[in-house]
């Protein structure tokens, strides 16, 4: 493997250190009976002879040591070391992230956003429930992760995510992992593909709706086509707030912004407008929808929209013939979009057709100033590389990788030499097929996404596994392939088993999180000050008082804990009374983390070093009721309990 610039990480371990490569026996192609892996526990055995065999022993043993090093599978990450990159997973059907170290590829953790989660109480506690809202706990489909970004480069304050099941859209906190807020998308349905905008930073995030439907979608036109309409989002990425909409023609379904922070464009398939599979495959050619971010902000400004329906949201018509897009004809049921990290080109994907598209943003920029009269003018090149593409990534050397569904293959292409092509050059531009198991859908190159595109790791997310594990009943898993993209040929490292469907990945080197990640909770965070209010109206010292208090049929219990006991040992209440029971954990050590179960009530929240959780019930029902710790935190853990009474 070719060697890569260091990147300056403070005391952080070297890539010398991590980029040997990890999780022996996590995952894996080469598997947990490879030597390699072996020869892991072998070295540490050899180690420990040299040390009790004296100086002479270990000067003897150098030698077979560095051998047993160089044998070390690409993926190994030592014990102690830590991964280079934060992989940031979609779940798809499950509605959560999950934390994926990188090379590793090991599960660090799932943070929970449209779904329940029983080992924090997302879902259960007051804090989730605010944020969840009204859907509360309303499962979503999780499709797409991207991270908010100052001038082209990841900033490290929030990951931005679509629920296409639900038409809405969350943001998770990258200091704490905890997702903040979730909101509807009226007049529309179905969010599928979202994108934070990159320049200056991340103030609006655009998000696609994918089905048509009638606006208002209030029971008239319900068997008229013609009457559905799809329309385009932006959404400030600080408020959360709804800033328009655009109507488009067509179901829109990946989006991309440029790199000045001018223009976003998305896939629009079933130029058709229709409503059956056989209808929507009709037209060799759909279109790339390019949204011209001034002109509309300057129409909603000029009150050059309506509002549909009880949504106050303005609505400019962005159909053909508008001067707020620009409508690309390209082949055929286009699907990912992705733009070059030199901020030069824009690619969309034919998915039932072998080719990719290369856009100009320079040339999108003469369209709109009418030095271009054709849309196709905007187009630099249109190279042939297999069947079904889906999505392109970048390694920021001028090389491309697509995949290819149909083929179940990911291919490297060179930019450059496809351009020259479309210009009539005779030129092959294709570098290498990698053959991946199998039909990948979603690929990601390491930091891919940004100006910082370091071309290092490429996962493949491939939908079907078959044959590559354990059988797992009719349900399998899908498989997640880690790529090696550092050399001139792409080498297929490890196979990596998930729980279905992972959809997307965004891969963010750890330099842009770490020192932004919490350790423990700051007892001001807005992500509980209402409970921290509502304990003060009572008078409650959070982190001192652990009292029950009584507001008619209303009653609230404060307690704190510390390893290992809670701050109080029982409380009592009566039937038919509504509880809230407010716990802070006052261990503000590093991972001494509690949780609070109480039994038989489907009742369990997470208690994090500084947290306060709280969780509003109704005891219906007479008797003692233990509650306890969930979290292993002492020595005498199991001793960490109290009692509810519930008086007839």
């Amino acid at each position: 493997m070719s060697k890569q610039p260091q990147l300056n990480t403070g005391e952080l371990p070297s890539r010398a250190d991590t980029d040997t490569r990890a999780n022996a026996g996590a995952c894996g192609a080469e598997g947990a009976s490879n030597p390699a892996r072996r020869n892991v526990l072998k070295a540490s055995a050899l180690a420990s002879l040299a040390g009790a065999g004296g100086i002479a022993g270990g000067l003897g043993m150098k030698s077979a040591l560095a051998a047993d090093a160089a044998k070390l599978p690409e993926d190994y990450v030592a014990p102690g070391k830590l991964d280079e990159y934060y992989g940031i997973w979609s779940s798809g059907q499950s509605g959560e992230l999950r934390l994926i170290g990188m090379p590793s590829m090991r599960e660090l953790m799932r943070i929970p956003v449209f779904n329940f989660d029983g080992a924090i109480g997302w879902g259960i506690t007051n804090e989730s429930k605010r944020v969840l809202g009204r859907n509360a706990p309303l499962n979503g489909d999780l499709h797409h992760p991207h991270m908010s970004l100052t001038h082209g480069r990841y900033d490290g304050r929030y990951i931005y995510v679509n629920d296409k099941a639900n038409t809405r859209v969350a943001r998770v906190r990258c200091d704490v992992w905890r997702t903040d807020r979730i909101i509807d998308i009226p007049n529309v349905q179905a969010i599928h593909g979202i994108r934070p905008q990159r320049e200056p930073k991340t103030g609006y995030v655009f998000a696609n709706a994918e089905f048509r439907v009638p606006a208002p979608n209030d029971g008239r036109f319900l068997d008229d086509p013609k009457n559905y309409h799809s329309m385009y989002t932006a959404i400030d990425g600080e408020t959360m707030e709804i800033a328009w909409q655009v109507l488009v023609d067509g179901n829109l379904d990946n989006t991309e912004t440029d790199y000045e922070g001018k223009y976003s464009a998305s896939t629009c398939y079933n130029s058709e407008g229709a409503v059956t599979l056989a209808g929507y495959m009709q037209n060799e050619r759909d279109w790339v929808v390019v949204f011209n971010i001034p002109r509309i902000e300057a129409a909603v400004r000029a009150g050059k929209f309506k509002t549909i329906g009880n949504s106050k949201v303005p609505v400019v018509d962005g159909r053909h013939g508008s001067p707020y897009t620009l409508y690309v004809p390209v082949p055929k049921n286009p699907h990912g979009i992705n733009a070059t990290p030199d901020g030069k080109y824009l690619t969309a994907n034919g998915k039932l057709s072998p080719t990719t598209t290369v856009m100009s943003w320079a040339k999108i920029d003469q369209w709109f100033a009418g030095k271009l009269k054709d849309p196709r003018d905007v187009v630099v090149a249109e190279p042939q590389l297999g069947l079904g593409p889906l999505h392109t990534a970048y390694d920021g050397r001028g090389f491309a990788y697509t995949t290819l569904f149909i083929d179940s293959q990911i291919v490297k292409w060179s930019i450059a030499d496809a351009i020259a092509a479309y210009q009539g050059k005779k030129v092959n531009y294709i570098r290498q097929k990698l053959d991946v198991n199998y039909q990948p859908g979603h690929n990601h190159s390491s930091m891919g996404e940004t100006r910082d595109a370091d071309g290092k790791w490429l996962v493949s997310l491939n939908k079907f596994s078959k044959d590559r594990f354990l059988p797992t009943g009719p349900l399998h898993p899908d498989n997640d392939q880690l790529i090696d993209i550092s050399g001139d040929q792409m080498k297929l490292v490890a196979d990596c088993p998930v729980y279905s469907e992972p959809h997307d990945v965004t891969i963010v080197h750890r330099r842009f999180l770490m020192d932004k990640v919490r350790r423990v909770w700051d007892r001001a965070d807005p992500f509980f000050a209402e409970t921290v209010k509502q304990a003060k109206t009572h008078g409650i010292d959070l982190e001192k008082d652990s009292k029950v208090i009584r507001h008619g049929r209303k009653v609230f219990v404060y307690m704190w804990s510390a390893a290992p006991q809670f701050g109080l040992n029982e409380f009592k209440v009566r039937k038919g009374d509504e509880v809230t029971i407010v716990v802070t954990n006052i261990d503000h050590i590093e991972d001494l983390t509690h949780g609070f179960c109480l039994a038989n009530h489907g009742i369990n929240m997470e208690i994090s070093p500084g947290e306060t959780a709280s969780v509003t019930f109704k005891a219906d029902k007479a008797g003692v009721y233990w509650y306890y710790c969930t979290f292993f935190c002492h020595a005498l853990h199991l001793e960490m309990r109290g009692r509810m009474l519930v008086e007839a």
